[in-house]
């Protein structure tokens, strides 16, 4: 990544290759947020503490 992400605001990845196939992200101070794209903030939004999403980043999970 070439920048850093917003701070306060959802954001997409720039790696998303189409702009509706994508999750976006809320980095908070103390918390991250995650939601559908597709559901245009009208759909459910998953919480995370910043520890929380630290381990999540570190499983790997997510890469496969």
């Amino acid at each position: 990544m070439t920048a850093k992400p917003p701070i306060g605001m959802w954001f997409k990845s720039s790696r998303s290759p189409q702009a509706n196939e994508c999750v976006e992200v809320f980095l908070g101070h103390d918390r991250v947020g995650v939601r559908d794209t597709k559901d245009h903030a009208r759909g459910p939004e998953l919480w995370f503490t910043a520890d929380q999403w630290d381990v999540f980043l570190a499983s790997g999970v997510w890469k496969r």
